[in-house]
């Protein structure tokens, strides 16, 4: 295999190569088949080509407030570990551990080597700490398995997230993490403790990891897939990334450019694209790829020109200056604005055969390519100015302590020493708007959305692209009648292709399937409509998520933020046990103050008030955000709240279970399997859930059959979902609509379609149905009591989040109101605990006695 793009034998001819040129000058936007066509580009045509690039990149630098300069970061190489799963066939950094023993060295860096090498950077200035090692080498090498128990770390990126606190603590070093690939939870686990992190697409072509010989084949974590995820993860993650391309190892021309439009694609959605490299393959002896050719510089050269012009001015372009034998003032006029980590200390040890070049002497290439060498930190300085959510609170006093404030760039006269690194111990102080639960009745939401609502969100039109491309829901023609016939004999034997059918009924064949699923209903859980007396407690309203949907969510310093205090929560619970609640329901924002200790003492407060109350409390997002916080496994932290007197979750969080759908209602949200593996787990330790979905915005039928297959699964498994809450979608105030992307909530004729589906998919299984008097008012719960559902869940006492969202149904409902409802539905009515069980005949008393209103709906004042 050729080490140069293989469709060299084939150049472009002298027409298209002159085209491209012009729509590069011109600034035309350029597609895949003219970026090929310019990557080829050598002589006068490169020279043409550097030069509307680096126009291009002067441009970004003049608005970026940095004309002229061209950056660096100080940086110490830490090769944490250099044993790996994969089997790339160019590397010389990994190795086995028969080799590591002969050498002396450990399977991992110890933590005195680590700080070591941090501190003697310190010494020297060094900002950045590059922390670079294998993937998962405990998936393949015993050895690793075996030091990472014997030291007492779960897996290896414990052990980076570890030293990373170390480093911040004791050398005040910024981490840069290149563990490989991520999940999308590993990311919520090492953002905390690091400035940015980063990994090398290197190519998105399939076939070089896919077909035998190719350089990344039998290395499960270089297929292109799998790579793209974790771009996307990282910044659905809001982490400020890092990555490139490695050309030269066997892909095309247009592979190449594929391979840039792919990186441009994720940078427009998330923005979370700090840098990216372009890298040079270089042959190394002892590698399978040792005979291949270098990629040579004209190669390099026109990669860089070429992803300037495609990934435009704000972009920030990178070459290591170890791997082009100083050709620096060729890279400079191609349009690279950036020479990335020089180390005056530690080697380079992926090319260790290339030694870094000195600063004193990159400062005098760049000077004379009329360009000024500053210093940067690991993470680009627009991160560094926008801080939230792009930088973690615990890690922001560390990036700030390095940081020129006017520029975003390193602060030269900065000491680099270690600061304290911790999670805050207790609930953030109460402040903003406490008392939204009951003023949003009567005085409304400030306005119609939050502060930062063209940046927290991601990009709004490479979203209505992504919506667009999909195209309208296809209408199934399936037999209706048989459909029926099935669901009224047997509805475990729908097919598929019959439930969509069904979906999509109207008409007489939607009164039809109503009565049907209204059957079901009769013949599971017989004629009672249930209620909860029950109080919501939404602890805080500060997130940072990014949830398209969520109108709830607000910036800390927006005029209707909040938060709760430990005391605040415990008294709201005691009042609701005053008049006669048997469960509070307690959810709040992902507060990046909020320490992952906080739920259990949230749990923990509001039993000892109320020893005899039910904590129905904390979605799995929630858990996930405390578990990775705190550094516990999800099964753990569960355990651990369960001991604080955590009752049941709520299975809230899953919107829709198809990530499909789930990237355009969230940004930043857990994906579906980590939702399932949440509530799996919770169930597993005998903590039980509610089950939701909600619908009627980017969706469709199909996702709607997807997502509760997926739930009847579960729940034939594990048996612990106590109910199905169907969740019709708010329109009014949620930024996916006010984007125009997302449709205005479900039809009338959607909502009795989904709720008698949920009966007839999810039976037997789940026999509870629950409809939301919240967001379809007391005549449209009427009316989904008639096709299929028994519950309407709880008298709430407080509701915000569906009115934030424009809800115009009110915030609490009496006993009487609830049981009203059940009334015009033509049903007897029975109140209920958070499982389906009999409520204490006290307890009846108290809410009978009081309506289930509390005294006052005022705030609960310090």
């Amino acid at each position: 295999m050729d080490g140069t793009a293989m469709d060299a034998s084939t150049p472009p001819t002298e027409n298209a190569m002159r085209r491209a040129l012009r729509r590069a000058r011109d600034g035309v936007a350029l597609d895949t088949t003219e970026a090929a066509v310019l990557l080829q580009a050598r002589g006068e045509d490169l020279l043409d080509l550097c030069t509307s690039a680096a126009r291009v990149r002067d441009a970004g630098l003049e608005a970026a407030g940095r004309p002229g300069v061209i950056t660096y970061s100080k940086s110490v190489f830490i090769p944490l570990t250099r044993l790996c799963r994969d089997k790339c066939h160019y590397c010389t950094f990994v190795t086995v551990p028969g080799r590591l023993r002969r050498e002396g060295h450990g399977m991992y860096m110890s933590p005195d080597e680590v700080l070591d090498v941090a501190r003697r950077g310190a010494e020297l200035g060094c900002k950045e700490a590059l922390i670079t090692l294998g993937d998962k080498p405990e998936d393949r090498w015993p050895e690793a398995r075996e030091w990472l128990d014997a030291h007492g770390y779960d897996d290896t990126i414990a052990y980076v997230r570890a030293m990373s606190i170390r480093i911040l603590e004791e050398t005040g070093l910024l981490p840069h993490l290149n563990p490989g690939v991520l999940s999308w939870t590993d990311f919520q686990r090492l953002k905390p403790v690091s400035a940015s992190m980063g990994m090398m697409l290197e190519t998105t072509a399939t076939r070089l990891w896919s077909e035998p010989g190719g350089p990344h084949h039998g290395s499960p974590d270089k297929e292109p897939a799998v790579r793209l995820r974790v771009l996307e993860d990282a910044g659905r993650s809001s982490v400020p990334f890092t990555s490139g391309l490695l050309i030269g190892i066997g892909e095309t021309y247009q592979e190449r450019a594929e391979s840039l439009f792919a990186l441009r694609k994720v940078s427009r959605a998330y923005h979370g694209v700090q840098e990216l490299i372009l890298q040079n393959f270089r042959a190394k002896p002892d590698t399978a790829m040792r005979g291949m050719p270098d990629a040579e510089l004209d190669e390099l050269v026109a990669t860089v020109a070429v992803a300037r012009h495609l990934m435009g001015p704000a972009a920030c372009l990178q070459a290591p200056p170890n791997l082009v034998d100083g050709e620096y003032e060729r890279l400079i006029a191609a349009g690279i604005d950036d020479w990335g980590g020089v180390s005056p200390l530690t080697p380079d040890h992926v090319n260790p055969e290339r030694p870094w070049p000195q600063i004193e002497q990159l400062a005098e290439r760049s000077a004379a390519a009329g360009f000024e060498l500053r210093e940067r930190l690991a993470v680009y300085p627009e991160y560094v100015r926008r801080g939230e959510p792009w930088l973690d609170p615990r890690v922001l006093p560390h990036v700030r302590a390095l940081a020129d404030p006017a520029t975003g760039l390193a602060d030269p006269d900065a000491v680099v020493r270690g600061l304290p690194w911790q999670e805050p111990e207790d609930l953030p102080e109460s402040y903003g708007r406490t008392d939204l639960h009951a003023t949003i009745d009567t005085e409304g939401r400030t306005g119609d959305r939050r502060a930062d609502f063209e940046d927290v969100y991601g990009d709004w039109e490479v979203l209505r692209e992504q919506v667009l491309a999909k195209g309208a829901p296809e209408r199934l023609a399936g037999d209706l009648r048989e459909a029926l016939a099935v669901a009224a004999d047997d509805p475990t034997g729908l097919t598929d292709d019959q439930a969509l059918a069904l979906f999509h009924a109207d008409g007489p064949a939607l009164d039809a399937l109503c009565r049907i699923a209204d059957d079901v209903r009769r013949d599971t859980v017989g004629e009672d409509v249930t209620y909860c007396v029950t109080r919501n407690i939404n602890f805080t309203n500060v997130c940072y998520t990014g949830c398209r949907f969520c109108a709830f969510a607000q910036r800390r310093t927006d005029a209707d933020a909040y938060t709760l205090s430990l005391e605040q929560v415990a008294d709201r619970a005691a009042q609701a046990w005053e008049v006669g609640a048997t469960e509070v329901c307690m959810q709040g924002g992902i507060h990046p103050d909020l320490p992952g200790t906080a739920y259990f003492d949230i749990a923990r407060a509001v039993k000892e008030r109320v020893p005899g109350i039910h904590v129905h409390a904390f979605s799995p997002m929630e858990v996930v955000n405390g578990a990775t916080r705190t550094g516990l496994s999800i099964r753990d932290w569960l355990q651990r709240a369960k001991e604080s007197g955590l009752d049941s979750i709520p299975g809230t969080a899953a919107e829709i279970l198809d990530d499909e759908v789930r990237w355009v209602l969230t940004k930043g949200k857990l994906p579906a399997a980590t939702w399932v593996e949440v509530v799996t787990t919770a169930h597993e330790l005998g903590l039980r859930s509610s089950s939701t979905m909600m619908y009627g915005h980017v969706d469709t039928p199909k996702h709607w059959l997807g997502h509760l297959r997926l739930l009847a699964g579960i729940q034939q498994r594990t048996g612990g979902f106590t109910e199905f809450v169907t969740l019709p979608f708010i329109h009014t105030n949620a930024p996916v609509y006010l984007a125009g992307i997302a449709r205005p909530g479900p039809s009338a004729r959607d909502n009795r379609a989904v709720v008698a589906m949920a009966r007839l998919l999810l039976h037997p299984h789940i026999p509870n149905i629950q409809t939301s008097w919240v967001k379809l008012g007391a005549e449209g719960a009427a009316e989904m009591l008639r096709s299929g559902a028994n519950d309407l869940g709880g008298t709430l006492m407080e509701e915000t989040i569906s009115r934030m969202a424009g809800s115009a149904y009110g915030s609490y409902k009496s006993v009487r109101d609830l049981q009203a409802i059940a009334e015009a539905a033509g049903r007897p009515h029975r109140q209920r605990t958070t499982t389906y069980g009999e409520v204490p005949a006290e307890r009846r008393a108290a809410a009978l006695a009081s309506d289930g209103h509390l005294p006052e709906l005022l705030p609960v004042l310090d």
